[in-house]
Formats: structure tokens, C-alpha cells, sequence
């Protein structure tokens, strides 16, 4: 069952806003071929923010997880990860869930 949640907490910086993995569907590949696992990526979870170094930790035709190498602000579930590999745009896909950090 899925369950509609909002979360509230003050501040900025508050550990709840923090996640360091995504699980992403809906996948989108621009040249049809799904990216490499465990090589050094960047991707973007938010516009005009700056590449992450990230890795994909696994992929299918379904379903990507990305782990970031360092914690994201407000991964946030329905909007899109997209990722690069230098400047070059792989694809990318619609965020399902964030890994909180040191879980």
C-alpha cells in the first residue's frame, strides 16, 4: 500500500534531508544501453545543480540504484535523477526512493 507522507523538520541541514543513495524507474537510456556498474559517473537530482560523483550500483531494464560519494539534499521521490558521464548526458530515470545517509 502506498501511504502519502510529509516530513517536517527545521532547519536546512537536518540529517532527514540527507541521502547519500537513490533507487530510480522509469528509466531512460539515450543511446539504449543501460550504464556501467561501479564506474564514476555525475548525476543531478535538482536543476542547475552541479554534477555528484556518484556510481550505479545496479541496473536493469526496471529499476537503477546510484550511491553518491557524498550525501544530497532532498533526493526527493517523483522527480528525475539524471546522469552524465563527463558531459555527455547517459540518461536517467524517475527517483522512487532516497537512502538516508549511514543507512
Amino acid at each position: 500500500m502506498t501511504a502519502n507522507r510529509l516530513i517536517v523538520v527545521q532547519g536546512h541541514d537536518h540529517p532527514a534531508l540527507l541521502a547519500d543513495a537513490l533507487r530510480a524507474t522509469d528509466l531512460n537510456w539515450i543511446s539504449d544501453a543501460e550504464p556501467h556498474c561501479h564506474w564514476v559517473y555525475g548525476a543531478k537530482t535538482r536543476y542547475r545543480q552541479k554534477d555528484a560523483p556518484c556510481e550505479v550500483e545496479r541496473v536493469d531494464r526496471v529499476h537503477c540504484e546510484i550511491k553518491f560519494a557524498e550525501a544530497q539534499w532532498a533526493i526527493t521521490p517523483g522527480q528525475s535523477v539524471v546522469v552524465y558521464e563527463s558531459k555527455v548526458c547517459l540518461g536517467g530515470g524517475i527517483i522512487e526512493s532516497p537512502t538516508a545517509a549511514g543507512k
